[in-house]
């Protein structure tokens, strides 16, 4: 893939990754084995309160082609079907789940030097059709991401994004929900020696004329062990560690804590993946 942009979704990712990534408030335990012929099998239990979802899921990579099939506890059979650059720069990626063929999905996705385009259209009688486009380089891009429900003739989803990216900050600017809010996000490096970044998320919305500022960070304190933390204007106070306890397989401890109702039992959310 070309380097330049990226897609639509790489607008304020870094910034969202540290703030939102593997903070948990529930229990999950993830397992992962590979087979002789190289697919790999997972296994994932969650549990949610007094809910407890699971599902089994294969991966198989042939040469350009990886088909991933996935069975959970509603009786749903998610299979995804991704061929990596049948030309240069373009990826297509197929979704189906059945019973639900309504949910059948189609994605092409293009990466060039100076542009990112992705584009999905369901595989329906009326389809939904997604499209979003950015355009600049690795250090400027502008985008678009809309939507349009063909059944009902008009746009269910209209965002644009700025981001703008150097050697250690990376900082955006999307407008979401057909205009109605408004998010600025960074993360800077603070010391690249031991991942150390702080970031930052300052939302508006200009229906409700509520503001939420979110800030956050991570530093790693050994080459296997990462802490996070996080807090937001509303009173939420967020922590997490993370142990890479043999390579790639992770144990996460997280926690939350409403400073504003201390009254509340703290939310305890943990999370092991085990991968050979």
């Amino acid at each position: 893939m070309a380097k330049g942009p990226g897609l639509y979704s790489d607008i304020g990712k870094k910034a969202r990754d540290l703030l939102y990534k593997d903070y948990h408030s529930d229990q999950k335990f993830t397992v992962t084995t590979v087979t002789s012929n190289g697919v790999a099998i997972t296994t994932t239990g969650t549990n949610k309160g007094d809910v407890f979802l699971a599902d089994v899921s294969t991966k198989l990579i042939n040469k350009n082609v990886t088909t991933e099939i996935k069975v959970d506890t509603s009786s749903k059979v998610h299979t995804t079907v991704t061929v990596d650059e049948p030309a240069p720069g373009l990826k297509a990626i197929a979704n189906f789940i059945l019973p639900d063929q309504k949910a059948a999905k189609l994605e092409l996705q293009y990466l060039h030097e100076y542009a990112g385009l992705s584009s999905s259209i369901g595989l329906t009688a009326s389809p939904i059709v997604n499209f979003s486009g950015v355009i600049g380089t690795n250090l400027v891009a502008l985008g678009a991401d809309v939507a349009f429900d063909t059944a009902v003739g008009d746009f269910t989803k209209v965002n644009a994004g700025l981001s703008f990216t150097n050697s250690d900050l990376v900082a955006a600017l999307t407008l979401n929900n057909k205009g109605d809010s408004l998010a600025a996000s960074y993360y800077h490096t603070v010391n690249p020696l031991n991942s150390t970044a702080i970031g930052g998320e300052l939302t508006h919305s200009f229906s409700s004329n509520e503001n939420v500022l979110t800030f956050g960070t991570s530093h790693a304190v050994d080459p296997l062990t990462t802490i996070k933390a996080r807090v937001n204007n509303l009173g939420k106070v967020n922590a997490l560690i993370q142990h890479e306890w043999r390579p790639k397989s992770l144990f996460t401890v997280s926690g939350e804590v409403d400073i504003k109702a201390i009254e509340k039992s703290a939310k305890i959310g943990l999370a092991v993946a085990l991968k050979p």
